[in-house]
């Protein structure tokens, strides 16, 4: 396409952004996060060499010198960090391995696992969300690796997210890995997209929960709850 019908065309649709900006913080298309079927065709290091390619192309079309010494590596940096760090979570294969443990104590109330830090992106506009995870269960017959919590909250998170629908995969994979339905699951953050453009406001923060089993009832939500704000 010229470059002048390029132009004519971000023109034609300026107003149709404005409605975008207006729904974009809450859309959220299905709880799985949206991928094509060849999404792992691709090896890692395939998905690298391509990534620098186009990241070499957005910033040499925003005008910057790729040959002076602290820019030239940056378009192989990005796309290593895309592909083995932020956005890991994609990869099927990097999902952590659950172990299950007898309950040999028969320990019976809460454990709450507090927070844990999430780092992960907008889907909308590629930068940082940061925040806490907290989350917590009732055991049954088995127990898992406190360090697993803690994996599954970054698994989740190291992929482009909608905050909503993160907070409920973590949940979702949280009753499988313990076989039970008392699950909780509440994220404190900060979404970039919010503080840095837009209506750049920089003292809102977003809080999203996800209650299963007991934690439905006033009285386990609410030991959650205080366990959480306890400093």
């Amino acid at each position: 396409m010229k470059l002048n019908e390029t132009l004519l065309n971000i023109m034609d649709n300026q107003d149709l952004g404005q409605e975008a900006e207006e729904m974009d913080d809450h859309m959220m298309s299905s709880l799985e996060t949206p991928l094509r079927p060849d999404a792992f065709d691709l090896s890692d290091a395939e998905k690298i060499v391509i990534i620098e390619r186009h990241f070499r192309e957005i910033m040499h079309t925003m005008g910057l010198d790729l040959t002076d010494d602290s820019l030239k590596g940056t378009p192989l940096r990005v796309a290593k960090m895309y592909v083995q760090e932020i956005f890991s979570g994609l990869h099927p294969e990097n999902k952590p391995v659950i172990r299950r443990f007898e309950n040999k104590y028969k320990y019976n109330q809460m454990l709450v696992e507090r927070d844990i830090t999430v780092y992960s992106s907008c889907e909308h506009h590629f930068v940082p969300i940061i925040g806490k995870a907290h989350v917590a269960y009732m055991p049954n017959e088995h127990v898992i690796g406190l360090s697993k919590l803690n994996r599954i909250v970054q698994y989740y998170a190291r992929r482009p997210q909608v905050q909503e629908r993160m907070t409920m995969q973590i949940a979702d994979e949280l009753k499988q890995a313990l076989q039970t339905e008392n699950v909780a699951v509440l994220i404190e953050a900060d979404h970039l997209c919010v503080m840095s453009r837009g209506v750049n406001d920089v003292s809102s923060s977003t809080i999203t929960a996800e209650y299963s089993g007991l934690f439905e009832q006033e009285q386990y939500r609410s030991e959650f709850l205080s366990h959480i704000r306890k400093k």
